[in-house]
């Protein structure tokens, strides 16, 4: 069908829970490609016009609305206008009266000001918009992103599609590895950053963009703390759907400042590296960043280097978190500990989780054993199988083995306490025989904790197995129309690590797409097990939650 065609998007939609989301996906998804074509053919004429088509477009702002309303984490927390649209009515009403509405001249409403700690006991600000602003938001996200992943440095890998930490992790181990000169590292974080980010640099990076109107107004809306209405002079609110993307298209340009140029390797996968010439190398995520050099030297020019870079984005680096070290003495990133260690088979680098990180996962499993005092085995299992499932699939990329020991012990002394708790009056021989079995899977441990009327089991970490992440190659971007297989290949991959085996099997017969909405299992919804009925009976399927809903 004729892309203008369909531009109005689907003139018969009649009501929310009809909508064919498989065909909507496709659409935009194609105009995004297509968008991200035209960008790296420096057609600037042709980006600005399918832009403006899919801002102006009907399967966007469905495909938003679905977004915002269903699928986001924050979809339950309103605005300053207390509006929500959690079921199909509502979420009918908003499109419709969204659909009337010009995105051009729309004006947004204040953000509402809430707050969250930070690690240092610190408050973070979270600037919370309107649902219906959330929407625009990323509608028009959906029209700017595939124009700046064509641009953004491959060294960048915060808030991106299909990119993550252990992308940058990964990148981190290969620059630095036992073989390469590079031992010095500048660690690097911009003080406040989304807080104080230029108006003026953003809007000039988006000054071709036909919404560039719509983004000045949401860096202009203020916000509302306790009652109290605030101007924005700068900034762009943490919490808001364009933010990430805003904070990146500022922040782009370090490896130009930094004098960073790649060459094309001789791989057959056409990727790229470093140029031998180039002494320094970057790896960001976000607002934080690690120079690696060859000398100490080197490293104590960076931030010399970098003010010009720091003055049109009206930021500066924290002084508190900004600090040269050399990699024996190693340094944490995200989360994970970066360190060359001596052994007799010569110098290693080894990556594992931070202390810091270590702690914060027995906080929350402390934290969750005193709210779970007193409750059954089973609720206690339902709550803690989901925090060591997390923190597991985050370490296991890394050297994580001694970790998953150390948590596993942790846990099952807690666990003990619980059942001594909950049980004051009976013996241990009693509670062991009660409560702790071997592993359903198979093996010798016989002190798994097991709900003795439901069976279920608590999650042993040690059982994750550990495999090194494979890094997304050079500049790949999933709105690439080039590299279709290369996504496919790699979305199944990271499914196959991140689930069971049940969940793998079923996963295959569906050819890893919903049993609903027929789009790929990993596309950043949630996934479920259902019983779906067919004529015949009922079938166990993999869905994406919203499509139950």
């Amino acid at each position: 069908m004729n892309t203008s065609d369909r531009a109005s998007a689907h003139a018969s939609y009649t009501n929310w829970n009809s909508v064919n989301w498989n065909e909507i996906q496709k659409y935009v998804t194609k105009l995004r490609q297509r968008i991200y074509r035209a960008e790296q053919l420096k057609q600037q004429r042709k980006v600005r016009k399918l832009q403006r088509l899919l801002l102006r477009s009907e399967a966007n702002l469905l495909l938003s609305t679905r977004k915002v309303t269903q699928q986001n984490k924050g979809k339950r927390t309103s605005g300053v206008d207390g509006y929500t649209a959690l079921h199909a009515g509502r979420r009918n009403e908003l499109y419709r009266q969204l659909k009337r509405q010009n995105i051009f001249q729309h004006r947004p409403r204040p953000a509402k000001r809430t707050y969250i700690a930070k690690k240092n006991g610190k408050l973070r600000p979270l600037g919370i918009p309107t649902i219906k602003d959330r929407v625009y938001q990323n509608m028009a996200k959906n029209a700017l992103e595939p124009q700046w992943e064509a641009r953004l440095e491959p060294s960048s890998y915060g808030f991106r599609p299909k990119r993550s930490t252990h992308d940058a992790i990964s990148n981190i181990f290969i620059k630095i590895n036992t073989n390469s000169k590079k031992k010095w590292i500048f660690e690097g974080d911009f003080k406040n950053c989304f807080d104080r980010l230029s108006h003026d640099w953003i809007r000039k990076q988006t000054s071709r963009f036909p919404g560039k109107a719509l983004i000045k107004r949401w860096l202009k809306m203020g916000y509302v703390d306790q009652y109290v209405f605030t101007e924005t002079q700068e900034g762009t609110p943490q919490g808001s759907i364009a933010s990430p993307l805003l904070a990146n298209i500022a922040l782009h340009g370090m490896e130009e400042e930094l004098g960073i140029i790649y060459r094309k390797t001789y791989k057959s996968n056409g990727s790229y590296a470093i140029h031998p010439k180039c002494k320094i190398t970057l790896v960001k995520y976000a607002d934080d960043f690690v120079v690696l050099t060859e000398t100490k030297e080197q490293a104590q020019s960076i931030y010399e280097r970098l003010q010009p870079y720091l003055r049109k984005r009206g930021l500066e680096l924290s002084k508190e978190k900004t600090k040269i070290t050399h990699i024996e003495d190693g340094f944490n990133f995200l989360g994970f500990s970066v360190r060359q260690y001596k052994t007799w088979q010569g110098n290693k680098l080894l990556i594992k989780p931070s202390k810091e990180s270590i702690k914060k996962a027995k906080e929350k499993i402390r934290d969750t054993f005193r709210l779970m005092r007193g409750k059954p085995v089973r609720e206690l299992i339902k709550a803690l199988n989901p925090i060591i499932r997390g923190y597991g699939q985050y370490w296991k990329h890394v050297v994580s083995k001694k970790t998953f020991d150390k948590m596993a012990n942790y846990v099952f002394h807690k666990t003990c306490k619980h059942l001594r708790q909950l049980h004051p009056k009976k013996a241990w021989k009693w509670i062991r025989k009660r409560y702790f079995r071997k592993p359903h899977h198979g093996g010798d441990n016989s002190w798994i904790l097991t709900c003795p009327i439901t069976n279920i089991q608590l999650l042993h970490m040690p059982w994750i197995k550990i495999k090194r992440h494979v890094m997304v190659l050079y500049k790949n971007s999933p709105d690439d129309p080039a590299l279709k297989e290369y996504w496919e290949k790699r979305d199944r991959k990271v499914f196959d690590i991140e689930n069971t085996l049940d969940r793998i099997k079923l996963a295959r017969k569906q050819g890893y797409r919903c049993a609903l909405c027929r789009q790929p299992l990993q596309n950043g919804e949630k996934v479920t097990v259902r019983n779906l009925e067919i004529p015949t009976g009922e079938v166990t399927k993999l869905v994406h939650i919203p499509c139950v809903r």
